[in-house]
């Protein structure tokens, strides 16, 4: 193991977060198994105090996992300089065989802990607890994802050795690599894919301002908010980096949050990862509109949710537009990369 503080910060953050989710999922199956609200006998009661005990540590612990997304980005970012090969976070992650698994399983927990939070958020507004098993079966499925991925992060700081040569970012998303799924993404030809993105988001942010004003189709903008991520992350990686960079073969999702580009990087990303979450989470409620204590609060949480996602995906796209638009890059029809 390399003994570097963001290491320690990054595990110290995983080792506690998993601890505490563990000890809150324990009495989370005890509230699925015994929790009736009409009983008012002691396992009831010891049920409805502990909730709220548990319900403050999850939200800590799904906001500290929100984080170490970036965390492990900015430490993956950082240790670059130690390997020889490494220029950015791609050839850290590449180091051993556990980084970019724990990456991926990083992206897909920051999005079920969002959901977490979207629905316990709900939950607290009714004043009989109308969603607690909802968000306890939530977290009975979110908490092996977090488990594994804390041991993923394990294995992958842990079996870090400072004289392994490992693969830059020019090999890793290489249109010219035939191996690898990042190049066969940089291999999609740019134009296409820009005109896939706009596209995407036009249909994204048309069906989201329709469900804002009339309240309806809540739950095709919700699947559209999913389709619209994972468009913008090929999108990133295929044409977008391209206009940032100023390079026609430089298709590196890492290198953009660098000082070089002045951290353009973390707000794009930030705005992304921002917009799927109030997106789904819109979808999320919807079927609890009925339920007579959220019943007149439910449709204005909702709505929130859906306006704020479709103002980050808004945002997200004048700032990808601006970079397209104020880059010296021109990429022709033929010339594909």
């Amino acid at each position: 193991m390399i003994l570097n503080p963001t290491i320690i910060a990054n595990l110290l953050a995983s080792y506690i977060g998993s601890f505490m989710l563990l000890y809150a999922a324990y009495y989370g199956v005890q509230i699925l198994k015994h929790w009736n609200i009409d009983s008012g006998d002691e396992l009831q009661l010891v049920l409805e105090r502990k909730t709220y005990l548990i319900s403050t540590v999850l939200s800590y612990v799904f906001g500290l996992q929100l984080l170490s997304l970036f965390l492990f980005i900015f430490t993956a970012d950082a240790l670059g300089p130690l390997f020889v090969g490494a220029m950015c976070a791609a050839g850290t992650l590449n180091v051993n065989g556990f980084g970019y698994p724990t990456l991926e399983l990083k992206i897909l927990n920051f999005i079920l802990a969002g959901l977490w939070l979207v629905l316990n958020h709900a939950d607290n507004q009714g004043y009989d607890y109308p969603l607690i098993k909802k968000k306890y079966w939530l977290l009975a499925v979110v908490a092996p994802f977090i488990v594994i991925e804390t041991v993923l992060e394990s294995f992958y700081f842990l079996g870090m050795r400072a004289n392994v040569i490992t693969s830059c970012c020019g090999s890793l998303f290489s249109s010219e690599n035939v191996e690898g799924l990042g190049s066969e993404i940089a291999a999609l030809p740019a134009k296409p894919v820009l005109w896939t993105f706009y596209l995407t988001m036009l249909a994204t942010l048309s069906c989201g301002a329709f469900a804002y004003l009339k309240r309806r189709g809540g739950y095709v903008y919700a699947g559209l908010s999913l389709l619209m991520f994972a468009v913008s992350l090929l999108a990133i990686i295929s044409a977008i980096s391209l206009y940032i960079y100023e390079l026609p073969t430089h298709h590196c999702p890492f290198c953009i949050i660098m000082e070089d580009y002045q951290y353009i990087g973390y707000l794009l990303y930030l705005l992304l990862f921002g917009g799927v979450v109030t997106g789904m989470g819109s979808g999320l409620l919807l079927p609890f509109r009925e339920v007579a204590s959220l019943k007149p609060l439910l449709g204005g949480i909702i709505g929130k949710l859906t306006l704020a996602s479709v103002l980050m995906y808004a945002l997200f796209t004048a700032l990808v537009s601006y970079e397209i638009l104020s880059s010296s890059l021109v990429i022709s029809y033929e010339v594909v990369y």
